[in-house]
């Protein structure tokens, strides 16, 4: 057999526990901002709120990374919500980029695709790199921020008023008590906050369990994602296998839903599935796990002052990557709206269209995965003869290809229904519309190279296009400055192809060939509105201080809709 023993996955990184101040209080410490979990989603949003200039406390039950791979695969839009982090490079350099794969049926290639556009700027479509990796550049960010990270304090029980959130918290030395005026609870997909709340979620458990492993190899496999339906080294079944760093590969093995999850993590069924599909490669097992489909969601993000986020709100099948990623999507969302809120920049309200917006995104990565489930484990004999029929169809008919279904990639949700967006006055025929993501794009400033996405920052952003026109006069600035100041901060870009004097207040970007002109279809005068995570929230033809200032006043939701 070309394999060697199992060994369990090594721990990366342990942290250890300290005693907190707080512990030595004689009345509950008060905090700001109380984050629960230090995964993924916990520490992305810690780290978003400090660098916003808030203190924040984040609490975690364990003193260790999570094992395994579990969260692999990273998109291009949470690719960027990472740059703005301040960790994006290190994920891209630590990783393993990907835009392409193949799906097989049978012992047959049926075609290949590839997700990398010729148009599009910036990050790759997709970066690999296993959960504990990635774990270790968040924590180390968040340190180096000054967010007071808590190993081995779990929380125990929780209460709340109108005032604060009341917690009780266990720790190695005992408990203690402390309060804080609003809690994200980022604790996981079986999130004890949840149950604290005696909140539940709603939506379908599939019958189907996967079996992952994670193994390290050396191949010369090209780095693709590379999908099975009913291979023979795994008849009746699918399989999904792509790398990771460090030469690891994961690989998910549909079971069935008879299977036994004890037995089959057992080294000697793991090790005989994967000789099967390995053949003369030589492996090392790294670590296994199995997990059920499930698609599921809280019906209410926001619960007076307890937030949820990332698996604690939402669970997807692994299928499509849209776990972390809709993860990392919430914390883009939710960040700058409660930062607002406690410095008393916008009302409460704001945090009520985080709910709105976020749930909205959960429902559409429900759906998707929903369909992704249904294709890849048919419920019956008719299911199963018309995806075998669509996959036998699409080795030689292009247009069969778009139903098969080896789970829909995590895109970025567009937020068309936000109360926070300002509809058009007039129509534009392209261009991304409000509620979408920034459209990120090259282009320069003093002779150097930068994408649109590095220029915007993690405030209000007003894109002004100017052609070749140079950019507007001072006076018009200032009154644009003037309009916005009563409402909100806000950053200003003039991208334009001609020539400019600075102007203060205003950034110039160069648009040497107009190609971002082109991509927001944007004539001389367009303006676009960007919200502190990088959506458009309006855009217009021609703009006037008046509609700015309304437009940040609904993007803050201090006006009704």
């Amino acid at each position: 057999m070309n394999a060697s023993a199992y060994v369990s996955a090594p721990v990366i990184s342990r942290y250890f526990y300290r005693r907190s101040p707080d512990q030595n209080a004689a009345q509950p410490a008060r905090h700001p901002l109380v984050v629960v979990g230090a995964g993924p989603t916990g520490l992305c949003v810690a780290i978003d709120l400090a660098l916003r200039g808030n203190k924040v406390v984040l609490l975690d039950a364990d003193d260790c990374l999570s094992d395994g791979s579990r969260a692999v695969s990273y998109a291009r839009r949470s690719l960027e919500i990472l740059d703005r982090l301040g960790c994006g490079a290190k994920v891209v350099e630590r990783g393993v980029a990907w835009s392409s794969g193949k799906i097989f049926f049978k012992d047959h290639h049926l075609y290949s695709f590839n997700l990398a556009q010729a148009d599009r700027v910036g990050r790759p479509a997709f970066i690999n790199l296993q959960q504990a990796r990635f774990e270790e550049i968040l924590v180390q960010r968040a340190l180096a921020l000054g967010v007071d990270l808590r190993w081995k304090n779990c929380l125990a029980t929780l209460s709340q008023d109108a005032a604060a959130v009341h917690l009780q918290i266990d720790t190695p030395d005992g408990r203690y008590a402390m309060d804080c005026d609003w809690l994200i609870a980022c604790d996981g997909a079986n999130s004890p906050i949840r149950a604290m709340l005696g909140l539940d979620f709603k939506g379908q458990i599939f019958r189907d369990r996967f079996l992952i492993v994670d193994v390290r190899m050396q191949a010369d496999f090209p780095v693709e994602r590379w999908f099975w339906f009913d291979p023979p080294f795994h008849p009746g079944r699918s399989v999904l296998m792509h790398r990771q760093a460090d030469n690891v590969w994961r690989v998910d093995f549909q079971l069935g839903w008879e299977a036994e999850p004890a037995k089959e993590k057992q080294e000697e069924p793991v090790l005989e599935r994967l000789t099967a599909m390995l053949g003369s490669h030589e492996f090392e097992l790294l670590w296994s796990s199995v997990y059920t489909f499930q698609c599921r969601r809280m019906e209410q993000f926001r619960h007076g002052r307890v937030l949820f986020a990332g698996d604690s709100a939402h669970q997807v099948s692994p299928h499509g990557a849209r776990g972390a990623n809709s993860g990392m999507q919430d914390v883009d969302n939710l960040a700058w709206k409660i930062d607002l809120v406690l410095k008393d920049q916008a009302p409460l309200d704001l945090l009520n269209s985080y709910g709105v917006e976020r749930e909205y995104a959960a429902e559409e990565n429900l759906r998707n995965a929903k369909r992704a489930t249904a294709f890849i484990t048919p419920k019956n004999k008719h299911a199963r003869r018309f995806r075998d029929a669509v996959l036998a169809l699409a080795r030689r008919q292009p247009f069969a290809r778009r139903l098969v279904n080896s789970g829909r990639l995590s895109v970025p949700v567009i937020l068309l229904e936000s109360p926070l967006n300002t509809p058009d006055a007039e129509p534009m025929t392209n261009g991304p519309v409000p509620g979408s993501p920034l459209l990120d794009v090259m282009l320069s400033e003093h002779g150097e190279s930068l994408r649109l996405a590095q220029a915007v920052g993690s405030g209000f952003c007003l894109l002004l296009f100017c052609g070749r026109d140079g950019v507007p006069d001072e006076a018009d600035v200032l009154a644009l400055q003037a309009a916005a100041g009563e409402v909100a901060a806000l950053g200003m870009l003039a991208l334009t192809g001609a020539a400019a004097a600075c102007r203060p207040g205003l950034r110039i970007l160069h648009d040497a060939e107009l190609a971002a002109h082109a991509a927001y279809d944007a004539l001389p005068g367009t303006a676009y509105l960007l919200r502190p995570d990088q959506h458009v929230c309006a855009r217009w033809r021609r703009l006037e201080p008046a509609l700015l200032r309304a437009a940040l006043l609904r993007a803050t939701a201090a006006t009704p809709n």
